[in-house]
Parts: structure tokens; C-alpha cells; sequence
């Protein structure tokens, strides 16, 4: 269904990845904080959890994507969504990893960009900082159900 040459894959994912990286923080007018770009975000684009990884063409078309991510939080002055769930984290405590059920906020903006629609989402644990969660391409609508193919519309998954 989806073939996707794994060179062109190799090449999205380190241009994107090396792009990613300079990123660090963004100013978003909405909550007038700085954004965070850590290293969750990126691992959530490539991952489902932690032991799953997504498709490679999922994973291409998000890191194909990521250049859009700071321009639209940094021009986002009107929220899409948010929600708040009881999720398991993973949190080092005492130099071991644990999984922890914390209070997790997801934000969402949508923007329109070169004819590209997205959904960028920005995830708090607890009072914590805000950070850069993920890229969602805007796929095709079902017709039948009125719902988005591909994506579940649950935050901490897509």
C-alpha cells in the first residue's frame, strides 16, 4: 500500500532529525512560554511507544513535516483543542527508568501552511514545562462516518 524507498526514508529522517536538534525552544503567543523541543517529541514521531515503532511512510510524511512545527507555534494565537489524561510516563528516579501515572495535558493547534494542514500538539505532564509532542498530517475525512482516516484522534498516540 505504502512503498516508500529507503534511502529517500534514510535521507528525510537525518535531514530532519540534524534540523530537529537546532531547534531547542519557541516562543508561543498563545500561552506566552517558551515551547520546549526535546527529545520526546522526536522519539514520539518515530515511535508509537516504546516498543513500537510507526511505519516508515508515517514516519516519513511527520519528518518531512517538522520544519512547519515551529512556525506554526510561533504564530499560534488561538487554540484547537485540549485534553487531559491519566497516561503512564516515563520518568528516571533514583538512576533507574520508571513508569509513573501522571496527569497529562495535550494542546492542539491546527494550521494551514502552503497548502499543507496539520495538527501540532504540545504536551504538559503535571505543572511541568510545555513540549513539543507531535506533527499530524491532516489525512482524508471518511465519507461515510464524517471521522479523519489513519489517526485515532487520541493525542498521546498520534
Amino acid at each position: 500500500m505504502h512503498e516508500l524507498d529507503q534511502a529517500k526514508f534514510d535521507k528525510a529522517k537525518e535531514d530532519a532529525e540534524t534540523y530537529y536538534k537546532t531547534i531547542n525552544e519557541v516562543h508561543c503567543p498563545f500561552f506566552n512560554e517558551k515551547i520546549v523541543f526535546n527529545s520526546k517529541g522526536l522519539e514520539h514521531i518515530k515511535f508509537k511507544n516504546i516498543r513500537q515503532a510507526r511505519p516508515h511512510w508515517d514516519q516519513y510524511v511527520r519528518l518531512k513535516l517538522i520544519s512547519l512545527a515551529p512556525k506554526i507555534i510561533n504564530a499560534s494565537h488561538t487554540i484547537q483543542g485540549i485534553s487531559t489524561h491519566n497516561s503512564f510516563e516515563r520518568e528516571k528516579t533514583h538512576g533507574r527508568w520508571d513508569t509513573i501515572m501522571r496527569s497529562a495535558t495535550y494542546y492542539e493547534f491546527v494550521a494551514v501552511i502552503k497548502d499543507t494542514r496539520v495538527r501540532i500538539v504540545i504536551k504538559q505532564v503535571g505543572g511541568g514545562i510545555k513540549y513539543f509532542w507531535s506533527i499530524i498530517p491532516f489525512w482524508k475525512m471518511d465519507k461515510i462516518s464524517g471521522r479523519r482516516l489513519i489517526h485515532n484522534g487520541k493525542p498521546e498516540s498520534d
